[in-house]
This record gives structure tokens, sequence and C-alpha cells, in this order.
């Protein structure tokens, strides 16, 4: 015996939207009644902890950048030192090294580079606007933050090798340690190299913060 009654069609749990909600929808997007509330808001966020971390960005920078420019600039000292039975006197004044000089005049540089970060950065930020105008703007920065990374690192390393000639002498010769007789003058140039290292650091940081800005 065949059964000719036939299973009823399944029903389907999918319904579409009909044309009035499509209709409507289009229709807020177009007016911009719809409702982004939560996206603007996490936007605004956004950009306003941006701007404030690139203002204490360019901040600290320009305060690492003066520290290091004086404390080198006021490194100088008299002494005297015991060759051979002979007391000689001595006299040491950052100006007398390429290297010093160098890393005194990249740090002046990279703190205008701050202060001129820094003051726009501020200004836009009062206005509310962005921190860059453009991405060629954002891109152009990107690359004089690294570029002036670079440099620093290469003015620290330079001043780095001639205090450690001071501090260490040479092996197999007769140049002494000058740094203990001038430890003054010593401690004054590795306080300035410090802060010199540590600006390479912050305008590292700076060129992440562009790169997170542009990825945005």
């Amino acid at each position: 015996m065949t059964n000719d009654h036939k299973p009823p069609p399944l029903e389907t749990t999918i319904q579409l939207p009909d044309h009035t909600t499509i209709t409507k929808v289009a229709a807020e997007v177009e007016t911009g009644t719809m409702n982004l509330g939560p996206m603007i808001t996490s936007t605004k966020k956004f950009s306003l902890n941006y701007d404030v971390m690139h203002i204490i960005l360019r901040f600290v920078s320009l305060a690492a950048s003066l520290i290091s420019v004086f404390v080198m600039i006021s490194a100088k000292e008299k002494s005297s030192i015991l060759i051979y039975g002979f007391n000689l006197p001595l006299y040491s004044k950052w100006s007398f090294s390429g290297s010093f000089k160098y890393l005194v005049g990249v740090s002046a540089v990279v703190g205008v580079h701050s202060l001129v970060q820094l003051l726009m950065t501020t200004s836009r930020t009062l206005r509310k606007s962005s921190v860059f105008s453009s991405r060629n703007h954002a891109w152009l920065i990107f690359t004089i933050d690294q570029v002036f990374a670079y440099v620093m690192v290469s003015a620290g390393s330079a001043a780095t090798g001639v205090t450690n000639l001071n501090r260490t002498g040479i092996k197999h010769a007769s140049l002494p340690n000058f740094c203990k007789p001038l430890h003054h003058f010593c401690d004054r140039v590795g306080v300035s190299i410090a802060f010199a290292f540590f600006n390479c650091v912050l305008l590292a940081i700076s060129a992440v913060l562009d790169v997170i800005w542009l990825s945005n």
C-alpha cells in the first residue's frame, strides 16, 4: 500500500527585510539620522588620547634636549695629573671635542623640532582639530622623527666613545685615565649623553604613534 500523502514543506526561518525597512535604513544613512554615537565617540576618544600622548612626548623630548645641551656646555674643569713624577696641569672643556660639539648641535636641533611640534599640536588640540592636517603631513613628521632618532644615536655613540677613552685610557700606552682628576667633567658629559639616548627612545615612540595615526 502506497502512501500518497507527501510531507509538508519545511518552513524557512530566514526572513528578509521588506522593501519598507530597506528604504527606511537607506534614508537614515543618507540623511545621517542613523545612530552612530558609539563609533563617533570611540573615534574622538582615540584622537584625544593620541593628541595628549603626542603633547607629552614633545614636552619631555624638549626637556631632555635642553638638559642634554645645558649639562654638556657646562662641562669644564681644571685639575692636575701626575705622569712619570711630573705634576701636569689639566683643563678640559666640552668644546675641545668635536664629538661633544656634534652632540650639542644635534640636541639643539631636536629641541627646536620638539618645540615647534609641541606648539603646533597644542594649538590644533585647543581648536579641536586633528594633530595632523593630512596624511602627507603625518608621513613628513614620521620621517623627520626617524631621521632625528638615527642622528641622535650617532651623536650619542660618538660622544660615548670619547668619554670611554677618557675614562679608561689607552691600553699598552702612556695615556692615563683623565676622568679620575676630572671626574666632575666626565660626570656631566655622561649625564648629557644619557639624556641624548633617552631622547632617541622618545623620538622612536613618537614615530610609532605616527604610524598608529596613519593606520586609523
